[in-house]
């Protein structure tokens, strides 16, 4: 069921299967490019990068599934997502070492946060930024959490994203703990990740 804001005309909804392109997209803002740079080595030359992130979007299983994601909507089209779902409790990381080195630090936080609700990725298209569209997908995080009786929600920011670091300060959430960024091709940023964790009131 969608909940609408007048003023934006926006409106939120669970993901379908139809919204996987756009789920892709904006995962990748979301992820600061490393999701495409991990699909582009997965689909092999030749094949589109975000093409192979929507079909990933499309299946039921899987972090990165429409069923854990919801999207924000203005005049029919989707101008932002959510993506998050309950921590494992306790978190096992498994086999550190076979995942990429880009990752590694990124696993080491999540499990970090064990039974938090886990804001996985959330992003606004560019020409809709502004509008509170990402507060308002957050306030969703929080009521999905309440829901699946999580006490706690967590996301990771780079230390470097200051504007979205300063959001989630704003919404409650404190620094948990950071572990060093591992660039990869195409990287703005340097500096360390960073989780935050809020307590979900």
């Amino acid at each position: 069921q969608g909940v609408s804001m007048d003023k934006l005309r926006a409106t939120l909804r669970a993901a379908t299967p139809a919204d996987a392109r756009d789920l892709a997209v904006l995962i990748d803002q979301a992820g600061e490019g490393i999701p495409s740079w991990l699909w582009r080595n997965q689909a092999g030359p030749g094949r589109d990068p975000f093409e192979f992130g929507a079909a990933r979007a499309a299946r039921t299983e899987g972090g990165f599934s429409y069923r854990h994601a919801w999207v924000a909507e203005v005049d029919g089209r989707v101008a932002g997502m959510l993506l998050g779902y309950p921590q494992p409790d306790p978190y096992e990381t498994g086999p550190l070492e076979e995942l990429p080195p880009v990752l590694r630090p990124l696993v080491e936080l999540e499990a970090l946060g064990p039974g938090s609700w886990y804001v996985n990725a959330v992003a606004v298209q560019p020409a809709h930024r502004g509008l509170g569209i990402g507060s308002d997908l957050l306030a969703l995080a929080a009521g999905q959490a309440r829901l699946r009786g999580c006490r706690k929600l967590s996301i990771i920011v780079a230390g470097d994203n200051t504007g979205a670091a300063a959001l989630y300060r704003r919404l409650g959430y404190a620094e948990a703990a950071r572990r060093p960024l591992v660039p990869w091709p195409g990287t703005h940023y340097g500096g360390d990740w960073i989780l935050m964790i809020r307590e979900r009131g």
